[in-house]
């Protein structure tokens, strides 16, 4: 017979043999993550010529593809990319909206308690048991900012640590890529297992940061990271790393090296949970520690400067309560030197005004032009600096000096006012006889004008020409001509000076002037007499609670931490509106991707029943074949 029946079955057994292993092992991995469903692409073998016709031979297993949409696993990538960032942005804005909203609450309760205790003082002012219960009260008002702080520390270090861990994860992946390209190249890509873990390993990676595939000739894929770094290029793969921070060592950076080359990596270009983690830290954490520090800066400034406004139980001009905002514990971190400049400055700042500052940070640079550039990193607003001897006075309430040394063309310095203030702040004063709640008197002549007003700001006891506790000043102003002239208790002239912004420091008083119209012979005096009994400057301080005196006028002490409570609420807000929006369309593309990829065991039951029908159609035809031949062998008997 020319037409091989035999034959014919065998390719029909073998095929539907082919197809139900195929069908079978779909169904098995119906639950494998990462697993894409295969097909098996059958075809029939060539036709034999008998006479004038052609008959088929039979069919055979061409190949076994995986199910596999490129434009729907990138569309899923993108959106694995996307939920990662918005997870870790949520997850960590979650973490430190409950930080604030638990421990931050001793923050404002702590000043409240102060100012509370301050209202005792100037009840009893001469209680030394009130005195010392307002000291306490101060002592733990720092130890709540200094908690807070350090908490704030505790959410870099663990985000640093999250950054390290999934760099760590990301070089893993890069390897694995590198050695599954090796293998694509040896099979010329299609081994379907070894492809499925190279995509699951690509999804995985693209959750860690934006994922762009380059698919070679070869049948290997070259990775790239955010757009920017080539991770993986056939069998090679860049290692990434965390270094020290520039110019801040405690707040690593991103690098990517490949043999002796390292570079920086941009992580506001990678998108996914490491431009999320960054973002996080220098976007969140890093403001909300400037501007506690901020809040530390303006606690202890107002204090000690009312102190100087008044005296002590000791009948002496007060000192500090708190240290010295200026002090190096509460300088700490100030400034921060990049690791390219070529100069040999080095910077300080000093704080000359804690209202005036806003809590941000700002890059100081020279440019080739010989000017000193002071720009906001959050609002971008650039300042010309003029150095004047060894200092650069900026009008932000802070005074950059150049300590040593001297800044070459493209130096860079990072300058951040209140950083460590918020950690360095604590309690100086142990005796409760030394709070100022006392202060002087102060008298207008009655032959004034009534358009002018003083109000004290400081007393310095060690300055030349103060006239001593228990004795008197007069300061004669002529404002029309912004001259004055000061008189001792006897009606002597100590001398005259000049009126500056409407200020006059001089004689170991610092006072401020208001004028309208001008006036040319308005005199105030003031008496320095000390009264154990006065509680006149504790009532003053007592006041400040409600006083706008941050951010230029417009907050009060505590509405600094509250306004940084309230903006990190409203982010977290925002972030869960956000990992709602990328959940969405990630389950979109998981959608879409499974109905073309994924396992449908309906289907492939129905499968397995037809191709059970083949097997047996052909297993049939070899029976029939069987029957013939021996039809044949007895018909020659």
């Amino acid at each position: 017979m020319a037409i091989d029946l035999l034959s014919i079955a065998r390719t029909g057994v073998a095929a539907s043999q082919s197809q139900l292993g195929v069908t079978s092992n779909n169904i098995a991995n119906a639950n494998t993550e990462g697993y894409n469903r295969q097909t098996a692409t059958q075809a029939t073998l060539q036709s034999q010529r008998l006479g004038d016709s052609f008959y088929g031979t039979g069919t055979y297993v061409s190949d076994v593809k995986r199910v596999y949409n490129e434009f729907a696993a990138r569309e899923l990538r993108i959106g694995q990319t996307s939920m990662g960032a918005a997870e870790t942005s949520y997850s960590k804005l979650s973490e430190l909206d409950q930080l604030y909203a638990q421990v931050g609450n001793m923050v404002p309760n702590g000043v409240n308690d102060f100012f509370a205790s301050l209202n005792s003082v100037a009840d009893l002012p001469a209680d030394l048991g009130i005195r010392s219960s307002s000291l306490g009260a101060a002592e733990q008002m720092a130890i709540g900012i200094n908690q807070m702080q350090s908490q704030l520390d505790n959410q870099v270090k663990q985000t640093n640590s999250q950054i390290e861990s999934v760099t760590t994860r990301v070089n893993e992946i890069s390897k694995e890529l590198a050695n599954i390209n090796l293998e694509l190249m040896k099979d010329q890509g299609d081994n379907n297992q070894i492809l499925d873990k190279q995509d699951a390993l690509i999804l995985e990676l693209s959750e860690y940061a934006q994922v762009n595939v380059i698919p070679l000739d070869t049948g290997a894929k070259s990775i790239m990271l955010g757009g920017s770094v080539m991770l993986v290029s056939g069998e090679v793969a860049m290692s990434m790393g965390v270094s020290a921070g520039d110019p801040y060592p405690n707040e690593p950076k991103i690098t990517a090296s490949i043999t002796n080359k390292t570079l920086d990596v941009d992580p506001s270009k990678l998108g996914g949970q490491l431009g999320a983690l960054f973002a996080y830290r220098d976007d969140t954490l890093i403001p909300a520690s400037n501007e506690l520090g901020q809040l530390a800066l303006g606690v202890a400034d107002t204090f000690n400067q009312m102190q100087s406004s008044g005296f002590d139980l000791n009948g002496e001009v007060g000192s500090d309560i708190f240290r010295d905002i200026n002090n190096p514990l509460m300088a700490a971190g100030r400034v921060g030197e990049y690791s390219s400049n070529t100069g040999s400055a080095v910077m300080s700042v000093n704080i000359d005004d804690v209202g005036a500052l806003s809590g941000s940070s700002y890059e100081l640079s020279f440019t080739t032009e010989g000017d000193f550039e002071l720009t906001d990193t959050q609002t971008g607003s650039v300042t010309t600096l003029t150095q004047t001897g060894s200092q650069l006075v900026s009008d932000e309430g802070f005074t950059i000096n150049i300590a040593s040394g001297a800044m070459d063309v493209g130096d860079r310095f990072e300058i951040r006012p209140t950083a460590g203030a918020a950690a360095g702040i604590g309690v100086i004063m142990t005796d409760p006889k030394g709070i100022a709640a006392a202060g002087p008197t102060l008298t207008a002549a009655t032959t004034n004008s009534g358009n002018t007003s003083v109000s004290l700001n400081s007393m310095d006891s060690s300055a030349t020409g103060f006239q001593g506790v228990g004795s008197s000043i007069t300061f004669e102003l002529n404002t029309a001509a912004n001259t004055y002239e000061a008189f001792n208790s006897a009606g002597t002239s100590l001398g005259t000076g000049t009126i500056t912004n409407n200020n006059i420091n001089a004689f170991g008083m610092d006072f401020d002037i208001t004028s309208s119209p001008t006036a040319t012979a308005d005199s105030f005096t003031f008496d320095l007499t000390f009264a154990e009994g006065s509680n006149s400057n504790a009532v003053e301080m007592a006041k400040l609670s409600d006083v706008k005196l941050m951010n230029n006028g417009t907050g009060t002490l505590t509405s600094v931490f509250e306004n940084t409570k309230l903006d990190i609420g409203s982010q977290t807000k925002a972030a869960e509106v956000g990992l709602n929006s990328a959940e969405a369309i990630y389950q979109q593309a998981y959608d879409r991707v499974q109905s073309e990829s994924g396992v449908n065991l309906d289907e492939e039951a129905a499968n397995l029943l037809r191709f059970q029908q083949s097997y047996q159609a052909a297993a049939r035809i070899m029976s029939t074949a069987q029957t013939i031949f021996d039809t044949l062998f007895s018909s020659v008997r």
